[in-house]
C-alpha cells in the first residue's frame, strides 16, 4: 500500500471493498498513509478510515499549521495516535493482535538514508512509534526515535516495497499505488529548505534527492511484473484531488468513492489473479 498523504483515502477505499469480500492476504505492508490507514485492514475494521478522517478533518488538533507550530508535527500525535484510536473512533488493538496477517511498515533511517522494514504484531507503544515513524513527512515532522533508529516517512527509502515482499516469499502480490497509470515523478522543490533543516543527515538529505530516480525504477519494474501477469496493480483512474492535509470532506470522499469503485470493477480480475 503505496503512501500519499490524503491520497490514502483511495487506498481505504480499496481495502474497504477487499474487506467487505472477504479478501484476506498472508501478509500486507504500508507506507506512510499505507501504513497508518493500511492497519485497519488487518484490524478487520472497514469504513473506519473515511469515519474519522471526515469527523475530524476540520479539527486544529488534527492535522495542520496549528499543530505543527505547538507540536512539531503537522499531524498531532496526541490527536492521531491516541485521542482518536483510544476513544474517538476506537481501533480493535485486539483484532490486530490476533488476526495471524503478517502486518509490515517502511520507514526511513535518517542517520544512512535507507529503507527500514519492521513486522508490527501488536499496536502498542512501540508498535505505533514505527507506524508514525512511517508517516512521519520530512520537514514537517519530528524525527522519531524508537528501536535505536532515527527516522522519516518511509516513502523517501521504499515508496512501494513489492520487492521487499518478494525477497521475504510473497509470490502472489496485489499493489495499491496512489498515482494514476503514466505518472512520472519530479525532483522535490523543497530540497533547498531540507538541505537546512536536515543539514545534519546528509545521507538523509542524498536520499530525498534522489528519491524521484527510485521511485520511477521501481515503477518501471512494477509496470514489467504487471505486464507478465506476476503482479496484479490497483491504481487511480486520474490524478487524486485532495491536498497532504485536506479540509473538505467531499475531496475525501470522492477520493475514497474512487478506490471503492476502482476495486469494485476489478474485484473479479483479482479474484482470478488469487485463485
Amino acid at each position: 500500500m503505496e503512501g500519499g498523504a490524503m491520497r490514502g483515502m483511495f487506498t481505504a477505499g480499496v481495502v474497504d471493498v477487499m474487506m467487505e469480500h472477504r479478501v484476506e492476504f498472508e501478509g500486507a505492508i504500508g507506507v506512510s498513509a499505507g501504513a497508518v490507514f493500511g492497519c485497519n485492514y488487518k484490524a478487520r475494521q472497514p469504513g473506519r478510515v473515511i469515519r474519522y478522517n471526515c469527523a475530524y478533518c476540520n479539527k486544529p488538533t488534527y492535522a495542520g499549521f496549528r499543530s505543527l507550530v505547538l507540536s512539531g508535527d503537522i499531524f498531532g500525535e496526541q490527536f492521531c495516535y491516541h485521542d482518536v484510536p483510544d476513544k474517538l473512533d476506537p481501533f480493535d488493538y485486539e483484532e490486530f493482535r490476533t488476526n495471524p496477517m503478517e502486518f509490515y511498515v517502511v520507514t526511513t533511517d535518517v542517520n544512512t538514508g535507507e529503507p527500514l522494514y519492521r513486522r508490527v504484531d501488536s499496536c502498542d507503544k512501540k508498535g505505533l512509534l514505527w507506524m508514525k515513524a512511517s508517516a512521519s513527512l520530512p520537514l514537517v515532522s519530528k524525527i522519531v526515535c524508537v528501536d535505536g533508529y532515527e527516522m522519516l516517512d518511509g516513502g523517501i527509502g521504499d515508496s512501494v516495497p513489492v520487492k521487499y515482499m518478494e525477497d521475504l516469499g510473497y509470490d502472489r502480490n496485489v499493489v495499491i499505488l496512489t498515482r494514476p497509470e503514466g505518472y512520472v515523478k519530479q525532483k522535490s522543490r523543497m530540497m533547498p529548505f531540507a538541505r537546512i533543516v536536515l543539514r545534519k543527515y546528509p545521507k538523509m538529505i542524498e536520499a530525498m534527492d534522489n528519491r524521484h530516480m527510485r521511485y520511477n525504477d521501481n515503477i518501471r519494474y512494477i509496470l514489467e511484473r504487471e505486464a507478465s501477469g506476476e503482479l496484479f496493480v490497483i491504481r487511480p483512474p486520474k490524478a487524486i484531488a485532495v491536498d497532504s492535509v485536506e479540509r473538505s470532506r467531499t475531496r475525501l470522499l470522492n477520493a475514497y468513492y474512487m478506490g471503492r469503485e476502482t476495486m469494485e470493477a476489478q474485484l473479479q480480475k483479482l479474484m482470478d489473479f488469487l485463485g
